[in-house]
């Protein structure tokens, strides 16, 4: 992450000083184009270039980030440069503009998130985590054969996807340090990764969370017309995401020979049939829904916030959970969550602000632009998908910013937080994971997390075109 933030800032500063005056790619729609505010004033006079000519334009609006420039030209790739005005200048706004919008972002994440750990808190009382711990494990034998089904470490990893599929983040890192320090008790190469490390992490970094809150909570920040509109390209990104993880690691296992589980394999437990039962139910009852959601569209989906914050209580009423109370304690880590992530958000959003001031965010697009278009993708979204596997709050930070500047219910802010929310931060997985447990050669986990990486952004745009349209 240091280097990333790193380059944010003096990426900008080189392009600023070779251009000289602020320049920015962009695409002319019906007479306009809009470029970032940093340093712009509405009035001021830009020069916007095609392959032909060049053509005379006038900055028309300016809505916080973002300028509106137009010009009469016909549409197309244009290039905009602001006269009269140096890029250093631009940029050095932007990294302030920046900050600011960071922590208006994280105020105004305050409430929603506050709400929602304080739901999921009531739900762990209750016993939820616990009861999908009991609905994964039959899949989960199956998937670990090298685990015995009755070791810590099987239980350890049951615990932390439940509390993933949850939302409880949080929650999920100490089970998931928890299960790699069991694994490692396994382990007969101990510093080297073994084939159920691996495979644990694929999962983790595939995002398997069927909530996501945080998205959710951005787009309602926003203005969006419906804010749970994504849940189901999320969820079905997701599940796509996961399965790619695991068959890519299983794939790539057979290339990297794990010698441990070669010398002493477990004998594959043998769920009994009932036991499937309340996996296979919510299985069904998972695709019901999204039958029913695709069908219905919005007269399904505006009932997903309000059902789960009824269902949430209602669990806890019916378990006996002084829901208030526990409701409390939980929207107390909320409050404090959404504060936590301030300093991080700030020096993301800085470091964009100086990269899309400069111009160099646009260049980065306009030279991806071609290979975006083979998988459909908005080439605006690059950058979050670049980003996305280094750092978590950085990525949360960069899809407000594109939810912001696109607005929330256009298909760039669809796909941006589709992204976000059905992946999660490889390398930092991997860092964590593994320095927990002292693994140096991590065979192949690198691999399978940039394909895994890979194969999530497509299927997440490919969901959003599904259920949203484009």
């Amino acid at each position: 992450m240091n280097v990333v933030f790193y380059l944010l800032v003096i990426i900008p500063v080189l392009v600023a000083g070779w251009n000289g005056v602020p320049t920015y790619q962009g695409v002319i729609n019906e007479q306009s184009v809009i470029v970032p505010a940093a340093g712009l004033s509405v009035g001021d006079a830009v020069v916007l270039t095609t392959e032909q000519r060049s053509f005379d334009g006038v900055i028309e609006k300016i809505d916080k980030a973002t300028a509106t420039v137009h010009a009469d030209m016909p549409d197309g790739a244009v290039t905009v440069r602001v006269p009269g005005q140096h890029a250093m200048a631009a940029v050095g706004q932007g990294a302030l503009d920046g900050a600011k919008a960071a922590v208006e972002l994280a105020i105004s994440l305050v409430g929603t998130m506050t709400l929602f750990l304080g739901l999921m808190k009531v739900v762990d009382t209750a016993g939820g985590l616990a009861a999908m711990a009991r609905w994964i494990r039959p899949l989960m034998v199956r998937l670990f054969p090298d685990v015995p089904s009755d070791h810590p470490a099987m239980s350890a990893m049951i615990m932390n996807l439940a509390a993933n599929v949850l939302g409880l983040g949080n929650a999920a890192t100490p089970f998931g340090i928890k299960a790699m320090q069991e694994l490692d008790k396994l382990n007969k190469n101990p510093g080297t990764a073994t084939n159920a490390m691996v495979l644990f992490l694929a999962i983790n970094t595939s995002g398997v969370a069927v909530l996501p809150t945080g998205v959710i909570a951005i787009r309602a920040a926003l203005g969006s017309k419906d804010p749970a509109a994504i849940f189901l390209p999320t969820l079905a990104g997701t599940f796509c995401h996961t399965i790619g993880a695991v068959v890519i690691c299983k794939v790539l296992q057979r290339f990297f020979v794990d010698k441990s589980a070669a010398d002493s394999p477990a004998e594959a437990p043998a769920p009994r049939l009932l036991e499937y039962v309340p996996l296979v139910l919510a299985t069904a009852g998972f695709i019901a829904f999204v039958a029913a959601a695709y069908t219905y569209k919005t007269a399904v989906t505006s009932w997903i916030i309000p059902g789960l914050i009824a269902g949430m209580l209602t669990l806890g009423v019916v378990r006996g959970v002084k829901v208030y109370e526990v409701f409390i304690e939980g929207a107390k880590d909320g409050f404090s969550t959404a504060m936590r992530i301030v300093p991080f958000v700030v020096a993301i959003l800085a470091g964009v602000g100086m990269f899309q001031a400069s111009g160099a965010m646009g260049r980065v697009v306009a030279l991806a632009s071609p290979l975006c278009q083979l998988i459909g993708m908005p080439p605006e979204v690059l950058p979050l998908a670049l980003l996305r596997p280094l750092s978590g709050s950085g990525a949360m930070a960069l899809t407000g910013e594109l939810t912001r500047i696109y607005k929330p219910d256009t298909f760039i802010g669809q796909v941006a937080g589709t992204m976000n929310g059905s992946s999660e931060t490889t390398f930092y997985v991997l860092a964590l994971y593994f320095g927990a447990v002292g693994i140096q050669r991590s065979r192949h986990a690198a691999l399978t997390g940039i394909f895994t990486d890979i194969f999530g952004v497509i299927m997440a745009v490919l969901s959003v075109r599904f259920f949203l349209g484009s």
